[in-house]
């Protein structure tokens, strides 16, 4: 219950999906929470939630893709509750799916403003304020499609693929300041854009879709929220103090193959 007392976690895109099962667990576990996202309406219910639980926890509406909403709340963030030891970078789309010869620039453009500078923005912003605790903790979901290649969605491929590296980079170069820097590499995990994901490939029948789809996985079904949720209350946790630049990979063998 006490495995990040007191710690301040900034997570993004928290209001659903994995986003928002990370904000749960981590309030399980004695965490303050800054929530960020676009989504007010859901955003707003689940600090709502939290604080009910007694959970100190603020939301903040936060484009990614817009360095001065980026530096603006995690220093709102980081004023509000005295210091930030957390940094979840979770918030992302799937994007276009198409081949890539039929991508167009915006299209592209759209899906690496989010998934790649959206990290690097929260990252860059938060290191300051990570220094000044002594240390912390940056944990970067990537995803299975980060590892290994599949025919759809190239945009997010590439994506995913900068995020690991960039994760390998930045647990380099801030070893020294005590910020341990690790990815997190889902499979199909059953959230808003799974099922997004599903129904612009063509999916009518979203049940019998996703036990298609689990059946890719070893294990046989996809992933639940709370799977991936749990990989990054360890990573939050002393529990994972000797580990940086690595992959944690939640995928249900899916990349054993």
């Amino acid at each position: 219950m006490n495995r990040v007392m007191n710690r301040t976690c900034i997570v993004t895109g928290a209001a659903l999906g994995i986003g928002n099962a990370c904000a749960q667990r981590l309030a399980d576990e004695g965490a303050n929470l800054a929530l960020f996202d676009v989504l007010d309406e859901a955003g707003q219910a689940l600090a709502g939630e939290l604080q009910a639980r007694g959970v100190k926890a603020r939301y903040w509406h936060v484009d990614v893709s817009s360095e001065r909403a980026v530096r603006e709340a995690v220093d709102g963030a980081a004023a509000h509750f005295g210091a930030v030891h957390v940094l979840v970078n979770n918030a992302g789309i799937a994007g276009a799916n198409k081949p890539t010869h039929e991508i167009t620039e915006e299209e592209w453009d759209r899906v690496q403003a989010i998934n790649v500078k959206g990290v690097f923005f929260c990252t860059k912003h938060a290191i300051a304020h990570l220094r000044r605790a002594g240390g912390g903790s940056i944990i970067n979901l990537s995803s299975i499609y980060g590892l290994v290649g599949a025919p759809d969605v190239p945009p997010y491929h590439a994506a995913k693929g900068a995020v690991r590296l960039m994760t390998k980079t930045d647990a380099m170069i801030y070893a020294a300041d005590r910020i341990r820097v690790n990815s997190v590499h889902p499979g199909y995990i059953w959230t808003p854009m799974v099922k997004e994901h599903l129904a612009a490939s063509g999916a009518v029948d979203m049940q019998a879709a996703r036990e298609e789809v689990g059946r890719l996985h070893p294990l046989g079904h996809m992933g639940e929220p709370d799977d991936i949720a749990w990989g990054v209350v360890y990573l939050a946790s002393d529990e994972s103090k000797f580990m940086t630049g690595a992959e944690l990979v939640i995928d249900g063998g899916y990349t054993a193959r």
